[in-house]
């Protein structure tokens, strides 16, 4: 295995194992959407390969090439791609276990302060 991707598997490899952590952790409605997973990975993955391979086009960086696999798209080294595979799979979860625990913390903050079923603050 080449020395980029020796960095790039443990990465992408932590952030999947997180992210189904995190989402074990929601109920069924508020885990993320596999489509809009996909959406995002679509869209990072092409972002990826346009803007990679122009900055590496204009010589801003380079990769020494016994480090790589050897495969490109365009001119971003497959290896490249771990990073925002790995962000599309974790941000998304992180989002929905942070966005389920706001919610339900201002539903308990609600019932707190709602008047009781008399209609007064007080309960009586």
């Amino acid at each position: 295995m080449t020395a980029y991707l020796w960095l790039a598997v443990p990465f992408l490899g932590l952030a999947v194992v997180a992210a189904v952590v995190l989402s074990s952790r929601l109920a069924a409605e508020d885990r993320p959407r596999p489509l809009a997973v996909l959406a995002t990975v679509l869209t990072l993955f092409s972002l990826t390969a346009v803007f990679d391979s122009l900055m590496i086009a204009a010589g801003l960086f380079h990769y020494a090439p016994g480090l790589l696999l050897g495969v490109t798209v365009w001119l971003a080294p497959v290896e490249d791609f771990a990073y925002p595979l790995a962000g599309a799979v974790l941000l998304p979860a992180l989002w929905a276990l942070l966005r389920s625990r706001r919610s339900s913390r201002t539903a308990s903050a609600s019932r707190r302060s709602s008047p009781t079923a008399s209609g007064r603050e007080d309960g009586s």
